[in-house]
C-alpha cells in the first residue's frame, strides 16, 4: 500500500537483533535474510533494510554481542541483494559491566 500511495517513495524493512550472521541471533538474521531475498525475488518494492542494534557489552550466550565479523557479513550479503542497509538505532548496555570497566565505556 505504501508503494501505491507513493511510488516514489524510499521503502525501508526494519528488525532488531538481525545484524550478525552467524551470531547469537543467528535464527532471526537468517530469516530477515530470507525474508528480504524472498521480497525480492516476487518483485517486492523494498529498496533497503534497517537493522536495530541493541548491545550488552556485557552478554554472554544468546545475550552477547555479535561480532564485527559477523555484522559486516550480514550487511554485504544484504546489500548483496541490492538493499541499502543502515543501522536504524544503536545502543551498547554498559550497565552490567565491572564498575572499574564501566568507567572507561
Amino acid at each position: 500500500w505504501a508503494h501505491e500511495a507513493d511510488p516514489t517513495a524510499t521503502l525501508l524493512y526494519n528488525d532488531n537483533k538481525v545484524e550478525g550472521m552467524h551470531g547469537p541471533n543467528a535464527p532471526k538474521a537468517e530469516g530477515f535474510y530470507r525474508l528480504l531475498s524472498k521480497m525480492k525475488s516476487n518483485n517486492c518494492p523494498v529498496h533497503g533494510c534497517g537493522m536495530q542494534a541493541h548491545f550488552n557489552a556485557a552478554g554472554t550466550g544468546i545475550n552477547r554481542p555479535p561480532t564485527p565479523r559477523m555484522i559486516k557479513n550480514q550487511i554485504r550479503r544484504l546489500g548483496d541483494l541490492g538493499l541499502s542497509v543502515n543501522i536504524s538505532e544503536m545502543d551498547v548496555r554498559v550497565s552490567k559491566l565491572p564498575h572499574h570497566l564501566r568507567s572507561v565505556a
